[in-house]
């Protein structure tokens, strides 16, 4: 694949980013961030947002919710501890310099973890995503707003021909729906329940998994364990 990235190359970018993020990509991504806001705080309790950037997501969820942020970039990170000082938001428990494929919380954490335009943008999406559903609380939802790469057409090869330039700036664009459907069938503990398109242009998708109740994992031990 073209353009991979890594963690060096993610760090620098966002630390370009940082100054001018909220700008540039504030009003763009705002319906997404609005959908998966929307989407966690049907669940509520304690909320985990890996790639929280800016912190421009942190002030639109409930106060009943307890927040916990992550991210790579500590120039973006410190943009969001000055928003957090700035709207008083005592509902934010922490904020973390922390890598996404290495999170440093025990299991069955979070009651909900959000990760907003992250997928695709760390060096190993699927570890990423291991990471999520190993600190989600059994009955939790994953809830992504993520880019779904086209799968033939004019925008795949755009897609195709502009990843190696995307690089330099954080992203990756050649990213197919098929690397979700794979790692979902693998990890076996979570299941897709939505996937809507999202602004601009549907390039981006709102996606969901939940995390099987413990209930429910004692019971796929069973069967797994009946099929040997």
């Amino acid at each position: 694949m073209h353009a991979e990235l890594d963690r060096d190359t993610i760090a620098k970018a966002y630390a370009r980013w940082a100054p001018v993020y909220d700008l540039v990509f504030g009003a763009v991504f705002e319906r997404g961030r609005h959908a998966a806001i929307i989407a966690a705080e049907r669940i509520g309790g304690r909320i985990l947002e890996v790639g929280v950037g800016t912190g421009i997501s942190l002030p639109e969820y409930s106060r009943t919710s307890r927040l916990v942020g992550v991210d790579l970039s500590e120039p973006m990170l410190r943009k969001a501890q000055e928003r957090v000082a700035e709207f008083g938001l005592s509902n934010v428990e922490s904020l973390a310099v922390m890598d996404a494929e290495r999170l440093a919380f025990p299991d069955d954490s979070f009651d909900v973890v959000v990760a907003q335009y992250v997928v695709t943008t760390v060096p190993n999406p699927e570890a990423t995503l291991d990471e999520f559903a190993r600190v989600l609380k059994p009955g939790g939802e994953i809830v992504l707003v993520s880019r779904v790469g086209a799968e033939a057409g004019l925008r795949r090869a755009f897609e195709h021909w502009f990843a190696p330039m995307a690089r330099p700036l954080g992203w990756r664009t050649d990213f197919p729906w098929a690397r979700y459907e794979h790692w979902a069938a693998r990890t076996r503990a979570v299941s897709l329940i939505e996937r809507r398109p999202m602004p601009p242009l549907g390039h981006f998708s709102l996606i969901r998994f939940a995390k099987a109740s413990a209930s429910s994992e004692s019971a796929n031990r069973l069967e797994a364990r009946a099929g040997r």
